[in-house]
């Protein structure tokens, strides 16, 4: 028996105009009003000293991973959308 898996197949290309301006939507806040509040809170917490013992920091740190890939996920999908 093997650990092979058959790679996922991709989604579908296709959307409609509303789901398409969902997606937009969704981007535009994420890029334009959470973006800058999580950075904040980053640069916030960095200052509070030391960085090894900061939960707040790792927090923000994880928050701000988990924006910027759906930042990224949803510029990806925009791009390959087909209608």
């Amino acid at each position: 028996m093997t650990r092979y898996r058959k790679p996922a197949t991709p989604g579908s290309r296709y959307s409609t105009p509303a789901g398409e301006l969902r997606l937009r939507a969704e981007l535009d806040e994420l890029w334009r009003v959470l973006r800058p509040q999580v950075t904040k809170a980053v640069q916030e917490a960095a200052a509070q000293g030391d960085l090894s013992d900061n939960a707040e920091y790792r927090a923000a740190k994880q928050r701000q991973e988990f924006v910027n890939a759906r930042i990224t996920q949803l510029k990806q999908r925009l791009s390959g959308l087909a209608m």
